[in-house]
Formats: C-alpha cells, sequence, structure tokens
C-alpha cells in the first residue's frame, strides 16, 4: 500500500496504463501470429503488423529496439511472400 498521496495516486495511473498497454501489446502478438502462421500472408496483413508495431514503439509500448526486430522479421515474411 501506498505511504502518500501522490504514490498512490501514481499507483493508480500505473495500474490503468498497464491494462491500456497490454490489450495493445496482445493485438500486437495476435497480428504478428495470424501472419506467421498463415501459408501465404497478404501484403495488406503483413504492412497492417509493421504500421501497428510502429505505433506501439512510438508510443513507448514496446522498446524500439524489439520494434526494429519484430519489423524485421515481418519484412523477411513479406518478402518470401513476393
Amino acid at each position: 500500500m501506498a505511504n502518500t498521496r501522490s504514490a498512490a495516486k501514481r499507483a493508480r495511473q500505473t495500474l490503468k496504463r498497464s491494462v491500456r498497454n497490454r490489450s495493445v501489446v496482445t493485438r500486437l502478438r495476435t497480428m504478428q501470429r495470424q501472419v506467421h502462421s498463415s501459408e501465404r500472408p497478404s501484403a495488406d496483413q503483413i504492412r497492417a503488423a509493421i504500421a501497428a508495431v510502429d505505433k506501439a514503439a512510438k508510443r513507448g509500448i514496446i522498446h524500439r529496439n524489439a520494434a526494429d526486430r519484430r519489423k524485421a522479421r515481418l519484412n523477411r515474411v513479406l518478402a518470401a511472400a513476393k
């Protein structure tokens, strides 16, 4: 339990943010699984996943280097699909 009012507020804010960020990370993971598991993923599907990764990195939900790594893997799938 927080000892001060400001610490209690920070705990509440962290809880809200973590719930919001968890849904974004879950959505990213789902999109990536769909791309990697399908035999012939469409280019639009891959580009949508890349855009979602970029947006999550921009908002600080995932680390910039993790976003670059995920995008590289998606781009490899995109190159193989052509």
